[in-house]
């Protein structure tokens, strides 16, 4: 090789869409970690209303993959108390919102816990859900609340713009000791772009500078 000729990594990709890419993320966790598991509602057979966690139940059984209650409020306490314990939950939210049902929860605890205790207790909880309008679906349906959660202290908030993001930024966010909320947009899950085969990791809190201004 010539001394001008650039090293170059090359890695395997795929085009798939926003919302297998999620899935792909999250079937990956799963494998690697046995502490994670997945919660929500409709999550398990049914897959999902927006399809991102189709196959997983076949895959890991209704102990990591947990259809929930109509009830924000419980299932996100019962996470992050889990969270506490050393687990490492990933929860839908299936509109955001419906966080705003379980604030307590997500504001005020587990944005706080790590600060409260000095360190002392770990937090590794995800939150997965979905913003924008589209569907149909009503006002209380189709908000786009980011601005919410990028205002709390203790949050990380991810809002992934191309499938291979998603994949990436939610890998991150599942392996964080901390809490972070990773907001998908409902008009970009059938957006399909090259996505990386294997293990992808996107760095939370690093721009992605998409072109160069002045």
């Amino acid at each position: 090789m010539d001394g001008d000729e650039a090293m170059t990594t090359v890695v395997d990709e795929q085009t798939i869409s926003y919302r297998d890419a999620v899935r792909d993320a999250m079937r990956l966790e799963l494998r690697r970690n046995p502490d994670a598991f997945v919660m929500g509602e409709d999550i398990g057979p049914y897959g999902g209303i927006y399809k991102t966690t189709v196959g997983l139940h076949e895959e890991f059984g209704s102990n990591r993959v947990m259809d929930t209650p109509i009830s924000e409020a419980g299932f996100v306490g019962l996470a992050v108390g889990a969270a506490m314990t050393g687990k490492r939950p990933i929860v839908e939210i299936m509109f955001i919102d419906f966080a705003l049902v379980a604030a307590d929860q997500l504001l005020n605890q587990a944005a706080k816990l790590s600060s409260m205790s000095g360190g002392a207790v770990r937090d590794a909880l995800t939150i997965r859900t979905q913003q924008g309008v589209g569907m149909g679906t009503g006002a209380q349906h189709g908000q786009c609340l980011e601005a919410l959660f990028a205002h709390v202290p203790g949050f990380a908030v991810a809002l992934p713009s191309t499938p291979a993001d998603a994949k990436g930024l939610l890998t991150s966010a599942m392996r964080s000791d901390n809490p972070v909320i990773v907001i998908e947009h409902k008009a970009l899950y059938s957006l399909k772009a090259p996505v990386p085969e294997g293990e992808h990791i996107v760095p939370l809190g690093q721009a992605a500078v998409r072109r160069e201004g002045t």
